[in-house]
Formats: structure tokens, sequence, C-alpha cells
């Protein structure tokens, strides 16, 4: 578990620095440990990502030139809670619960108490055989043809979810939300195709670039994470002190979420024109489901 959870920040830092550009990318606002009292000890994560020229054509031609998404994250492995809030649509949302286990996939329960009355479609995300999209596509990032030098694993061929040793799942509840007549179906069904997108991609690459993260301790996984997003935010025009990551907790005092479930207010509403009524059902989404060969066995 310890070498996926270093894995993972490396891949993060890594993709985020990769796919930043100047006026565009991942900003990173703060990174801190957190406590909190029904999960203990963890990690508050806050970023803008601009990205305005990866929208499709659609959403471009109603959104301005330049806005955000804010993320922010709770990390308090194996359980982390994610939000993504966007910086114009106060009526736009997105929801991750996610929950890691040692096993292929196999536990169909795992959400039942956090969406017990959700409607929900469970999507499977194979790291070695779904498609990505094209232009993502690098093959020494295949794990189909990758093979790692230090540990021996990889060229991972069909049905190996069945067979390989270790293994380890990343489950994900996804939440999204957009109550803006005439366009929320369209929105919703395109963000839950960006994430299942960005899960696959971002974990071949975590797969792909173990021999560059396997012998890292936590503490250098934490000086790389440091160093590399402060040369992202400068790629992208955003320059220190906009970077802050402390390595004492913050007083609960001024902590800004709530202790058991953090939040992102919205305060803004939105223009008149673009209100939805009020009894309008909304679709909730569905937990994604990734399974991925653990490096720490």
């Amino acid at each position: 578990a310890l070498q996926y959870r270093i894995g993972q920040l490396y891949m993060i830092s890594k993709h985020s620095h990769e796919q930043s550009d100047r006026g565009e990318g991942v900003e990173v606002v703060q990174n801190e440990p957190y406590e909190d009292p029904n999960h203990g000890n963890g990690q508050l994560t806050e970023k803008r990502v601009y990205l305005n020229s990866k929208l499709p054509s659609w959403a471009r031609a109603v959104v301005p030139k330049i806005f955000y998404v804010t993320e922010k994250a709770w990390n308090y492995y194996p359980y982390t809670i994610t939000e993504y809030t966007c910086s114009f649509l106060p009526k736009f949302s997105i929801h991750i619960e996610t929950k890691y286990e040692d096993n292929k996939g196999s536990n169909d329960s795992i959400f039942d108490k956090e969406a017990k009355d959700l409607e929900r479609e469970v999507c499977f995300i194979d790291i070695a055989s779904d498609e990505i999209p094209e232009r993502y596509y690098k093959e020494s990032e295949d794990p189909k043809y990758f093979k790692s030098q230090k540990t021996g694993r990889g060229q991972l061929k069909e049905g190996w979810r069945e067979t390989h040793q270790p293994i380890m799942c990343s489950y994900k509840l996804v939440t999204v939300k957009f109550e803006v007549w005439g366009l929320q179906t369209r929105v919703e069904q395109f963000v839950h195709k960006v994430v299942r997108d960005i899960l696959l991609i971002g974990h071949r690459q975590a797969f792909a670039w173990v021999d560059e993260w396997y012998d890292m301790t936590m503490d250098e996984v934490r000086e790389f994470e440091r160093a590399t997003q402060e040369a992202t935010n400068k790629k992208i025009g955003i320059f220190p002190p906009a970077i802050s990551i402390s390595n004492i907790s913050m007083p609960s005092s001024t902590r800004s979420a709530p202790s058991s479930a953090p939040s992102t207010p919205l305060s803004t509403d939105a223009p008149e024109f673009l209100t939805v009524p009020k009894d309008r059902p909304r679709k909730k989404s569905a937990p994604e489901t990734l399974t991925l060969p653990d490096p720490a066995k």
C-alpha cells in the first residue's frame, strides 16, 4: 500500500508538470498536513486547473476564455475525498470518494453505505486493455509492452487481473452535478468520460514509471512533489509564494472544511436564465473500479 501511495504521488506531480504550459496547467495553491477526528491524519491539497484549450468546441463557445477548475483533495489513505468546482459555474461540481483494498475489484458492496439510494452504473477500468484517447498514447507507457527492470513486472496480458499477484484495487464513487436546464445530461456524460480517461491514463503512467519511483521513500517523494509543483507553477506563469507546503498541522480553528465531510462552498448564485427547477431529479453516478498490481508486494 505504501508503494502505491508513493507511485501515485509521483505520477500526479510528473503528469501535471508534463501537461502544463504557460497560462494553462495545474497550479498548486496549498498542500499541507490535515487531521480529521474520524479519518485521522491526512493531507489537504488544493489546486487550480486551467484547461480552456482542452475543452470540446461546444463547451468553449459558452465559457470565458480564462477560467479554472478548483480541486480540493483530503487524503486519508486508504480513503480519499476529492471535490471539483468551477470558477464561473456555481451549479457545477464533481465529488469523488476513493477506497483502496487488496483485491481484484471483487467487493461489490464497498460503497453501499455511501451510495445506498443513488442510481449507479459500475464501470471496470483495466489499465492494460482499455483504449485511451490516441493523443495520449505512448508505447513506453503501455502496460502491454512495458516491463520493469527493477521489479520484473509488466507486459500485462489479457486476463492479467485473474492471475496477477500481488494485486490491489482502487474503488471510486463519482458524483457529477450540473444543474443547468438543457445541458445537464450532456455535460454530466462528458465529465464522466473525462474522469474515466484521466484515471486510466494516470494509472497506466504510475505503472510504467515504476522504475523511477520504486526506490523512493515517502519523504523523498514529498520533496519531489514540492520541487515539481514549484517548477510547474513557474511553467504556467504562477510564481511563488503561490505554492504553500507546510510540515506543521494547522490549528483546527483555521481549517475551512467540516471535520467529517469536507466540501467546497458554492457562494455565487447562477444568473436567472441558468437556474433549474428545484424539483428536477438529478442523476448521480457510479463507482469507477480500477484494478492494478500492488508494487508493495
